[in-house]
């Protein structure tokens, strides 16, 4: 299912890769509502990120957010991580992700793992991993439920 997601992901246009995005990082508790996430991550141009978003509802801190779609067997290299994290400095952040399609290069990991502000990589693989985990883009297909005597509701001890 996981690979069908990233081709479906792949045939639609960037403006629904964007709403994806959104939709994943409300599901996971970012940005607080949509209608607010939405209009946040909206904004491009913002100095070399597509986006910023809420950490929580109360907009306590912002996260910065980078996507692109990339064609499978693509990485994102070393250069496309320090462009984007050498923006973050002039922003003054301290929290990124960096959402993809594809992977990064061992470069890329390894590049984000030593530099002071914190930047999360998300590849096609894990995104897919977390649209599955919230709901985002699947459906339950069928649930079984099973049921059993609640003992404590018959207790008459108070």
């Amino acid at each position: 299912m996981r690979d069908e997601l990233l081709v479906r992901i792949l045939q639609n246009s960037p403006a629904f890769f964007e709403r994806l995005i959104v939709e994943l990082l409300v599901a996971m508790g970012y940005g607080g509502s949509r209608l607010e996430a939405a209009e946040q991550l909206g904004k491009s141009g913002d100095g070399g990120a597509d986006g910023v978003i809420n950490e929580d509802v109360l907009g306590l801190d912002r996260v910065y957010v980078q996507a692109k779609r990339h064609a499978p067997g693509s990485t994102i290299g070393r250069p496309e991580i320090q462009a984007f994290t050498g923006s973050l400095v002039g922003l003054g952040a301290s929290k990124s992700v960096f959402v993809t399609t594809c992977a990064f290069s061992a470069q890329a990991i390894d590049f984000a793992s030593r530099i002071p502000q914190r930047v999360v990589l998300i590849t096609g693989k894990r995104l897919t991993e977390l649209m599955v985990e919230h709901g985002v883009g699947v459906r339950i297909s069928r649930t079984i439920e099973f049921k059993r005597l609640d003992q404590d509701f018959f207790s008459e001890e108070e």
